[in-house]
């Protein structure tokens, strides 16, 4: 039962990474055809603390998998 939760975790973990991902190149495609600086700034930065936080979460399902097939061991 553990380990289903940490698989459906770095499941949302790696769907947060491509969506964060997705944000960050659209944003730096809109300010190279000259969108609103700031904006876009805002929106990067944005998109790269939420590529940091569902990197967090893939590493500590990782870990909590890992004790789980250690203690089955």
């Amino acid at each position: 039962m553990e380990g289903d939760n940490s698989m459906s975790a770095i499941a949302t973990a790696h769907y947060g990474m491509m969506a964060a991902m997705r944000r960050f190149e659209a944003s730096a495609q809109a300010t190279a055809r000259g969108g609103d600086y700031v904006r876009e700034a805002v929106e990067q930065i944005s998109a790269k603390q939420a590529f940091k936080a569902s990197a967090a979460v893939l590493r500590t399902a990782d870990e909590m998998l890992g004790m789980v097939l250690d203690l089955k061991s």
